[in-house]
């Protein structure tokens, strides 16, 4: 099968920054083209992926222990180095102004469609205050919401886009997929494929 299978339509392909509703959220679309997409892609499946989840997974550099949401310290379940492409995606994410210092911490999620993620805010005791998330294969919708008024914010995201949570959108407000098969648009609901994130975090102090 293609790599390229399961983009979004070009209705939503390049979708527009997120609206100022959610302080410190930033969408920069086609970050990465599509042959380079591919080709990460490709570099990412050539690796093992862990089925601890009912999504499979990839840590890099630290594993990050879901059920005691935090980084994991037993050494014997240390995670592998950050590979070359992490490495090389790291930097340029320094040196594209979006992030101070070079990721110390990446995971790699694999979402199929009917697969999410329920609400939550990244380890404020773990990571440094900007996360960044890249897209590869399909797309989707992601729902930020406030947790003192409710308010909730949809941010469609096409593969190649780069999504950069700082401040409050980083801090306070909540992120989730929702499980399921399709998305709204503005043509009618648009099917998903299956859709790589790939997150970078730095850590805090304490962590390192």
């Amino acid at each position: 099968m293609s790599q390229t299978a399961g983009r979004l339509p070009l209705d939503i392909a390049t979708p527009p920054p997120p609206p100022p509703a959610v302080p410190g959220l930033r969408y920069l679309a086609d970050w990465l083209d599509p042959a380079a997409c591919d080709a990460l892609l490709a570099e990412i499946d050539a690796a093992a992926w862990s089925a601890e989840l009912k999504r499979r997974v990839q840590h890099y550099g630290h594993r990050y222990d879901y059920g005691r949401r935090s980084l994991a310290s037993d050494r014997r379940d240390a995670a592998p180095p950050l590979p070359g492409w992490a490495r090389e995606t790291a930097a340029r994410l320094v040196s594209d102004g979006l992030m101070e210092r070079e990721a110390e911490q990446v995971i790699v999620n694999e979402y199929l469609p009917g697969q999410g993620i329920s609400a939550h805010v990244d380890c404020l005791p773990c990571f440094g205050p900007v996360v960044a998330a890249l897209s590869l294969g399909s797309g989707c919708l992601m729902d930020f919401t406030h947790p003192g008024d409710g308010g909730k914010v949809p941010v469609p995201l096409a593969p190649g886009g780069l999504l950069v949570m700082a401040g409050e959108a980083r801090s306070v407000w909540r992120h989730a997929i929702a499980a399921r098969r399709s998305d709204p648009g503005p043509s009618g609901r648009v099917p998903r494929g299956r859709r790589v994130s790939v997150t970078f975090r730095t850590l805090l102090p304490a962590e390192r």
